[in-house]
């Protein structure tokens, strides 16, 4: 748990720049959040309620400072089947459900199961994202949709963005990017696309309501795939962005009080007519790169994103889309992990492999929790791989010519069981046979079998088998799987 004082000062300890990111990230949201309402087939006021109450809630309850929660593209496009078959009320419950589950994965510290997600997964992640956050701005640089003057207003955004730190740090380039090029706009009537162009923007302040669906179980079969759906892939999205930043900052957080705060807020902006949402690794770069580093960042950015929208949604409406397609571009090149091109060529084929696949799969699905997923089962099978050649099996002949002792040295487990069989000559007429693990380990099922079989196959000839060496881990397992597993050769051996 995180004590008060330190809780205090995520707080109050960057008030200036979390105040002045929070307000680059509120106006970074808007376009987003209609377009992630486009993509899940609902009103956009859904998507903007949802990335208020998101930003908001997770700034008080989550587990890492400076980072932005909101409504995403990741969680929307799991709920398009479910709005069009069921419609809007049964997607704000599907959220609800979605918030209680991760609150759950949260209580039951679930959020260790990052630590086996390996460095080559993480940098085809962050690659993958910053690949997905360009071709995002595709459509809003597609000549057949805008004019020439909006990849004149993209590139003067772009230079103002680079350019401007080099007379003042202080004020965030992209705040001033959206001030100035709005006003070019507004002042000589540019013909470009704006944020109003995307959709109407909410006019009233959302509201308490209780999704309008049957208390059954039909129903909760519904719309329980969705939710388990969202609550993985929104968790899996909200750790991995958890762990950018961390790196990025420097600084450390807690995974499990993130889930918990990804549920609580998930589960209550299903009651206010909002969708899911979980982190976002753009709208969090712009906030670390602008400066934010407090929880004051993210409550920031959903408190004005609201009074924008609801307040001032006349004057938002006219902010321009090359402003804030400039900024994910920067995202973009800033998020992408330049380095890794190089390093594909000095770091382990494997690593690389890893890389590369994650970000092929993520593109190509545009599901993060795909391309995760494969990442990770590569590198478990490159690491089960490389474990299973430090493995070993060497014989000494005793002086008469009757007895063998094998000695086994290394990891027995699923992926050198194989070898490990091939290691014992069956043929060879012997009186003793003595298999030594002293410098060996039996990890599972696998491996209690396959010795099993050697002592099996060596009984059947007339040889007399001793196990020697277990260690008491590996003597453990033996007598636990052998004993009660079914009736074998171990179950009627004296190991020593």
């Amino acid at each position: 748990m995180i004590s008060r004082e330190l809780y205090r000062q995520q707080w109050v300890g960057n008030i200036r720049a979390d105040l002045l990111s929070g307000l680059v990230v509120a106006l970074a949201l808007i376009p987003e959040a209609i377009a992630f309402s486009i993509i899940a087939g609902v009103d956009p006021k859904v998507a903007l309620y949802a990335s208020f109450s998101i930003a908001v809630l997770t700034a008080i309850t989550g587990g890492r400072p400076g980072m932005i929660s909101a409504a995403t593209a990741a969680t929307a496009v799991l709920m398009i089947t479910l709005v069009k078959d069921h419609g809007l009320q049964y997607l704000l419950a599907a959220t609800v459900l979605a918030g209680l589950l991760q609150i759950g994965a949260g209580i039951l510290k679930l959020g260790f199961v990052m630590r086996f997600v390996s460095k080559s997964v993480m940098t085809g992640f962050v690659n993958a994202l910053a690949i997905l956050i360009f071709l995002a701005q595709l459509p809003e640089l597609d000549p057949r949709n805008v004019t020439g003057m909006t990849y004149v207003m993209v590139a003067a955004g772009l230079a103002i963005i680079y350019l401007f730190p080099r007379l003042n740090k202080t004020i965030p380039s992209p705040l001033v990017t959206i001030i100035v090029l709005s006003v070019i706009t507004v002042a000589f009537g540019l013909d470009v696309r704006t944020v109003g162009d995307l959709g109407a923007l909410p006019d009233t302040l959302p509201v308490f309501m209780i999704p309008q669906i049957p208390l059954t179980l039909e129903t909760l079969l519904i719309i329980l795939p969705y939710s388990v759906g969202v609550a993985v892939v929104g968790l899996l999205e909200s750790l991995m962005t958890q762990n950018i930043v961390d790196e990025f900052t420097d600084t450390t957080s807690d995974r499990n009080q993130e889930c918990i705060g990804q549920g609580i807020a998930n589960a209550c902006t299903g009651f206010i007519g909002g969708m899911a949402g979980c982190a976002m690794i753009g709208q969090s770069m712009i906030n670390v790169r602008s400066g934010g580093r407090g929880r004051l960042s993210c409550f920031t950015a959903g408190v004005v994103l609201l009074i924008l929208v609801v307040g001032l949604g006349d004057i938002v409406a006219l902010i321009p889309m090359p402003a804030l397609v400039a900024i994910m571009i920067m995202v973009s090149i800033g998020t992408f992990s330049w380095a890794s091109l190089g390093n594909l060529r000095t770091h382990p084929r494997s690593s690389s492999i890893v890389m590369l696949a994650t970000v092929v799969a993520v593109v190509y699905t545009h599901n993060l929790a795909i391309g995760v997923l494969v990442g990770v089962l590569l590198s478990g099978l490159f690491f089960a791989g490389k474990i299973a050649q430090l493995f070993a099996v060497r014989s000494e002949l005793a002086a008469d010519g009757r007895a063998r002792t094998y000695v086994v040295e290394g990891q027995v487990f699923y992926g050198s069981v194989e070898d490990f069989i091939k290691s014992f000559d069956f043929k060879e007429a012997l009186d003793r046979v003595t298999i030594d693990v002293s410098a060996a380990h039996i990890w599972d099922i696998s491996s209690v079998a396959a010795l099993d079989m050697a002592v099996m196959k060596f009984r059947r000839t007339g040889a007399v088998v001793n196990v020697i060496g277990l260690n008491r881990a590996s003597e453990t397992i033996v007598d636990k799987l052998a004993l009660h597993d079914k009736p074998g050769a171990l179950d009627k051996l004296s190991i020593h």
